[in-house]
């Protein structure tokens, strides 16, 4: 009697299990078809960056944002930046991304990395917040300016980055070149960990502000970040215009001071085959959930200033959302 009570027992136990298990299935084919029907996809891939920048935090949280007010299930996908993820984008691999703004009017130009290889399927979803380009070193490396990177061994970024442009950029108005360093193509952590490691000298980054890669850095290092000369800025600016001053504030990393640089913008593009109702639904949780993308430049992502910088089209989604939003879209 005993006996046939405990196999009764574990028999109503497996019952309710696949009961449970069907009710999930159940309610997860309901969410996916839901997504299906009413924005044409099932899913999406965020292309961000290496999960010592800024894009891969934001990125992450934004893509659980997707997923739970969409069922449009989202996932954050590490990248080397800027570049590769427009390649992605274009090649269908990934239907949102971020990105610098200057690589992006590269990737639609077909211009410098780009060259012979122009980007159709990008469109602007919105500007984001400034990038400063950090050019992090450490005490006892005594590099005190730019011109102090002659010779030295430096991280310009990983290969598919716009860090690399950056660091050419900013090389070129101090009257040198990528030739006049030993150069590496380091992601973010790595070249942070070659730092402490003292296997590099310095290495450019840039990002939004604070960058976790650097705060670990910090933690045990004692770090500088190199300020860019006025002059210097104003050459770089009247050369390459989407280029801006920028400060660090004093404290952004503890007992670094004011940290005067360039900065680019960080945006958000997408793929242009993805429908008008998706996109207006991901632009308006963007701009209108950035308490939630768990990271301080939250604060600078607003929609009155999505549309300074962009300088191409702006998918008809987004457009919705700004056009509701009393933005001006000329």
């Amino acid at each position: 009697m005993k006996q046939r009570f405990v196999l009764f027992t574990a028999f109503l136990f497996l019952l309710s299990s696949i009961l449970i298990a069907c009710e999930g299935t159940k309610k997860e084919d309901k969410n996916t078809d839901k997504a299906e029907s009413e924005y044409g996809i099932e899913s999406l891939r965020i292309a961000t960056g290496g999960t010592g920048g800024t894009y891969y935090p934001i990125g992450g949280n934004l893509a659980k944002l997707i997923t739970d007010s969409t069922g449009v299930e989202t996932n954050a996908i590490t990248s080397e930046a800027s570049v590769e993820n427009l390649k992605l984008l274009e090649e269908g691999d990934a239907q949102l991304a971020f990105t610098q703004s200057d690589i992006a009017n590269f990737a639609i130009e077909g211009t410098h990395m780009f060259e012979g290889d122009k980007v159709t399927k990008l469109q602007a979803l919105g500007t984001l917040y400034p990038e400063a380009i950090q050019i992090v070193t450490t005490k006892e490396a005594e590099i005190h300016s730019v011109a102090d990177l002659k010779g030295k061994i430096v991280s310009i970024g990983s290969e598919q980055s716009g860090t690399k442009t950056n660091a050419e950029q900013i090389l070129e108005v101090y009257g040198m070149s990528i030739d006049d360093v030993n150069t590496r193509h380091l992601s973010f952590d790595d070249s942070t960990t070659a730092l402490q490691d003292g296997t590099i000298d310095a290495a450019f980054l840039t990002s939004g502000t604070p960058t976790g890669a650097i705060e670990g850095l910090k933690a045990t290092k004692d770090i500088v970040i190199i300020n860019l000369e006025d002059d210097k800025l104003e050459q770089l600016i009247n050369k390459y215009p989407y280029y801006q001053k920028d400060t660090i504030p004093a404290g952004t990393y503890d007992s670094v001071e004011n940290v005067h640089t360039a900065a680019v913008q960080a945006m958000l593009v997408v793929h242009s085959d993805i429908s008008e109702a998706l996109v207006y639904e991901v632009t308006k949780l963007l701009f209108e959930s950035t308490d939630k993308l768990g990271h301080p430049k939250g604060t600078f992502i607003t929609a009155d200033k999505a549309l300074d910088g962009t300088a191409f089209d702006i998918h008809p989604g987004a457009m919705r959302y700004f056009k509701e939003k009393g933005i001006s879209t000329e």
